[in-house]
């Protein structure tokens, strides 16, 4: 298993043991886990995220720690966007789709001013602009 898969099935039990809370390097934040398929394979995977609550939903960021290159699961989003999320104890249908710009940069403004890697991983991803998505209910 690669360390991001055990970085992440670590923190998924934690999550579900805990009902939504995980100490560690996510200790204090708000984190969802969140299911979406593979957009070659079609496979189900499962990735811990921080998110921010958003006027009618949830935003979540394709930070990928300030790497060159978006995360796996923001092409799964945009390939096949209808997704589900563990948000403590409860499993919500969602809805994802890019934030258009003017409603990304006050979103991920806050999101730089509440979390202090944030800003780091906007340093380090340059050129790239780190993704913002959002997360909408579906009844």
């Amino acid at each position: 298993m690669a360390d991001s898969d055990d970085f992440n099935a670590k923190n998924i039990a934690e999550f579900r043991a805990n009902s939504g809370k995980v100490g560690g390097f996510f200790e204090g934040q708000t984190l969802l886990l969140l299911h979406h398929k593979g957009a070659k394979t079609g496979t189900e995977r499962v990735n811990p995220l921080v998110y921010q609550k958003v006027p009618g939903g949830y935003a979540i960021f394709g930070s990928a720690g300030g790497g060159p290159k978006d995360p796996k699961w923001v092409a799964n989003l945009l390939a096949n966007p209808d997704v589900t999320a563990e948000i403590g104890t409860e499993t919500v249908r969602l809805h994802a789709r890019l934030a258009d710009p003017e409603e990304r940069r006050p979103i991920w403004d806050k999101q730089m001013s509440d979390l202090a890697n944030f800003a780091g991983y906007e340093k380090s991803a340059a050129p790239r602009q780190i993704p913002v998505l959002i997360l909408e209910p579906v009844s």
